[in-house]
């Protein structure tokens, strides 16, 4: 089994940065991608930004410029820094990885959320 544990939510002021953190652990064989994916009440999840084991990136429109995603792939870690947030961005941020468990098996994996809210 694969486990995400992410850190790093909280409370900041508009216009405030935040970095999370997402550690993958377990039985990985590779990690294929990983990403961000947030979720706001009342609201459908929705992608934020991924990463491939390449390093290549994909940003939602509603946060390119202000996050930047990277990761530490001797770590299985995947990082979102989070600049000039908004109210908007107030939601829970779930992490995802899509891992190869052996040559011919992969499968996805997401975090247990950690609550970003932005307000004054």
């Amino acid at each position: 089994q694969v486990q995400l544990v992410e850190s790093g939510g909280g409370l900041v002021q508009p216009g405030g940065s935040l970095r999370l953190s997402c550690a993958a652990s377990g039985t990985i064989f590779r990690i294929n991608a990983m990403g961000w994916y947030r979720q706001a009440p009342g609201k459908q999840r929705e992608l934020v930004a991924t990463i491939s084991s390449g390093g290549s990136t994909n940003y939602a429109d509603a946060v390119k410029g202000r996050f930047t995603i990277s990761s530490d792939n001797a770590r299985n870690t995947v990082y979102l820094q989070m600049n000039s947030l908004k109210p908007e961005d107030t939601a829970v941020y779930y992490c995802y990885a899509d891992v190869k468990l052996s040559l011919i098996r992969s499968s996805d994996y997401w975090g247990q959320g950690t609550q970003v809210t932005v307000s004054s």
